[in-house]
């Protein structure tokens, strides 16, 4: 996250999807490097997204993120429910759009349209518009080592299945129904 999203000390940062799996870790991760983080979630997931240090915490079934009335320098939406010009709305004119994942489906790229057009048309804008493509390397995994022996990184472990219940936890997770990372106990 740092890496493609240049986070900064007293940068504003929104995280769409802030209490999902990699949203938490992002939350964590742009406090960690001294932003001023906000996170975007449903209304049962704001106290958690509180919890894992966001300053400010946005309920999207009752406000629109994207309305052009608010700006940060950073945005990493791990959702993919929103184009890039309401994104784009929402960011500095210098600002940074790090898109993780796909929007779902999609009938000839297979939901990472956005993620494509995305640096083609950051050529033409001020904006920087870029999609995560994470590989691990040796210093990032030590990063994440310190991060966690200091107490600024913690996993949130939504919910523990056994492994004959592997097609259970999917389903949880294709329909949104967890609060961090799920574990399949061998």
């Amino acid at each position: 996250m740092r890496d493609q999203g240049e986070v900064q000390a007293g940068q504003k940062v929104l995280i769409i999807g802030a209490a999902g799996a990699v949203g938490s870790f992002a939350v964590q991760l742009a406090k960690a490097f001294g932003a001023q983080v906000t996170g975007v979630c449903s209304t049962t997931q704001v106290d958690l997204v509180r919890s894992i240090g966001a300053d400010d915490v946005i309920d999207y079934t009752r406000e629109d993120v994207t309305d052009g009335t608010r700006h940060w320098d950073l945005i990493i939406d791990t959702a993919g429910r929103r184009t890039l010009s309401q994104l784009r709305r929402a960011l500095t004119p210098r600002g940074t759009l790090v898109i993780v994942g796909g929007e779902g489906g999609g009938r000839w790229m297979g939901g990472f349209t956005r993620n494509l057009r995305a640096p083609v048309l950051s050529r033409f804008v001020g904006q920087r518009l870029r999609m995560l493509a994470s590989k691990e390397n040796q210093e990032d995994l030590q990063t994440l080592g310190e991060l966690i022996q200091a107490g600024k990184l913690t996993p949130r472990i939504g919910r523990t299945y056994p492994l004959g219940e592997v097609p259970e936890a999917i389903r949880a997770l294709e329909a949104g129904d967890t609060r961090g990372k799920i574990v399949i106990t061998v």
